[in-house]
């Protein structure tokens, strides 16, 4: 079992393929691009999806990493062997990470195969056997709620500007439409 901190925001991603996990491994860094990232990108750890070019490994999580940061930049930046590539002019978070840690027993994908993002908290996380276990239930919402809340906040995309607090009696509907978070990053079904 691991052992997050129960109030860790978590997202979990997709590792299109096998050089991205490698990427994130090696380099300490992962791409996800703006015109597709979450309103909240400002997350405690990354959790890593892995989809069927995976071969034997796929559909599960076996990492996660700690985020250090981000930053904003052009993909010609990031691969900076793709140069032709059809977006290398488009805008990518570049997310710094910090080890990429192994879990030990696999979060594993039953009846869902297809993830794009996924709000989670530490304390869902480190007792997840299966994918559907990372879904938020109505009990834990204001704990996830609480963690959006804080890193939307805490990160404010205008750093020059005065940081104000959400209200902190607002439903979990009013807030999600304010961050911009579609109910499917947090519920697939």
């Amino acid at each position: 079992m691991l052992n997050l901190p129960p109030t860790a925001l978590i997202l979990i991603t997709v590792a299109p393929n096998p050089r991205d996990l490698e990427i994130a491994r090696v380099l300490g860094w992962y791409r996800i691009p703006l015109a597709r990232a979450p309103k909240v990108i400002a997350v405690d750890y990354l959790a890593f999806y892995q989809p069927a070019s995976f071969g034997e490994r796929k559909w599960s999580i076996d990492f996660y990493a700690p985020v250090k940061g981000y930053e904003l930049v052009a993909r010609r930046e990031l691969l900076r062997n793709e140069p032709h590539h059809p977006r290398a002019n488009e805008e990518y978070y570049k997310i710094i990470l910090g080890d990429l840690l192994p879990l030990a027993k696999p979060i594993r994908a039953e009846r869902w195969k297809r993830i794009t993002f996924l709000y989670t908290i530490g304390e869902i996380f480190n007792q997840a056997e299966v994918i559907s276990d990372l879904i938020v239930k109505s009990d834990d919402r204001q704990l996830l709620w609480q963690a959006l809340r804080e890193k939307a906040v805490q990160y404010s995309t205008n750093p020059c500007s005065e940081q104000t607090s959400l209200p902190s009696n607002l439903p979990f509907e009013v807030l999600a439409s304010l961050l911009g978070i579609k109910e499917e990053w947090l519920c697939p079904y």
